[in-house]
């Protein structure tokens, strides 16, 4: 495979992780406004001439957002015309792509027309499919040299549906945990794990309500992961890629838990909070790596039955 497309491929994957925690800065920073209701243009100048710090963070991550946009749309043409008969190639180029260009879109309405809190909290979920895409058609790149040992992978249903389900439910996670931030609700509660701001169990307003949604979603999501690790460790200890894998996912999410409780303890330390954005966003990737083994295991499932009832027929027999 060509050097230079594994290089391009490996900084682009970067570049959009850098795009995400881009993302999670402006909003942890609150600096969304600091190029005013002008897109793309700062305060409506080429040259931005009052120079403050949320428009140095806002306007980089714009920067950063547009490079790695045509890093993106160059990746994707060329993996099209040099992998494309492998078959995820051309899907996940036109994944990548389209999102990416549908998070800017978002991000650019958001600026010049406002938006509430739900409809934000979309952008870090669509941003993140599209970094799961380029980080995906980087590991296509890399198993034409056979760097990977999974092609023949069969999963059972079990498995298929313990990754189907954290996938999905992943991404709800991810969902309210942006809308945690987009709605200013890191901080309503000053305890954690539970939120007893008033003494009452339940929480009392939208926020706090907010807040522990997440925090139970969080809560449930180690639980589902650490069993699927169990089950893992016991019965797949063969299959080395599932293996490690859920291994690398406890990790993540146990981080991911770890920085969350920290926020709260740290009063919202900056470096904490990208840490809690960089560990979800990571442990998605692990997640859709999964599903392209699924999506793998049922084409090789297929395939060996269509020969073993060729082996079957009475051709064979004879």
């Amino acid at each position: 495979m060509n050097r230079f497309l594994k290089w391009l491929a490996v900084l682009t994957t970067i570049g959009m992780l850098f795009v995400l925690l881009g993302g999670a800065l402006v909003t942890k920073t609150e600096s969304g406004m600091g190029c005013g209701r002008s897109w793309p243009l700062c305060n409506g100048e080429l040259v931005p001439t009052d120079i403050t710090p949320a428009l140095v963070i806002e306007l980089a991550h714009r920067v950063i957002s547009g490079s790695v946009g045509f890093m993106v749309l160059i990746l994707s043409i060329w993996t099209w015309k040099t992998i494309g008969h492998i078959r995820e190639t051309k899907f996940l180029a036109i994944l990548s792509f389209f999102f990416l260009v549908l998070q800017a879109l978002i991000g650019a309405a958001a600026v010049v027309w406002g938006q509430s809190g739900f409809v934000l909290a979309l952008h870090f979920g669509i941003s993140l499919i599209s970094f799961a895409s380029v980080l995906l058609l980087t590991l296509l790149i890399f198993e034409v040299d056979k760097k990977f040992a999974a092609e023949k992978l069969v999963i059972d249903k079990r498995m298929r549906f313990h990754i189907i389900g954290l996938s999905v439910y992943s991404y709800l996670v991810v969902y309210t945990g942006a809308l945690v931030r987009h709605t200013h609700a890191s901080l309503v509660c000053k305890d954690w794990p539970l939120c007893t701001n008033g003494g009452s169990f339940l929480p009392a307003n939208i926020y706090e309500w907010v807040q522990m949604g997440h925090r139970a979603a969080a809560g449930f999501i180690f639980v589902w992961i650490a069993y699927v690790t169990y089950i893992t460790v016991k019965h797949y200890q063969h299959e080395r890629v599932l293996y490690w894998g859920w291994i690398i996912s406890m990790i993540l999410v146990s981080l991911q838990v770890i920085a969350g409780a920290l926020i709260i303890y740290t009063r919202l330390n900056l470096y904490i909070a990208l840490g809690h954005a960089f560990f979800i966003s990571m442990l998605f990737g692990v997640f859709s790596y999964f599903l392209l083994l699924v999506s793998r295991s049922k084409k090789n499932e297929q395939g060996a039955q269509k020969h073993s009832v060729i082996d079957l027929s009475p051709a064979s027999v004879k």
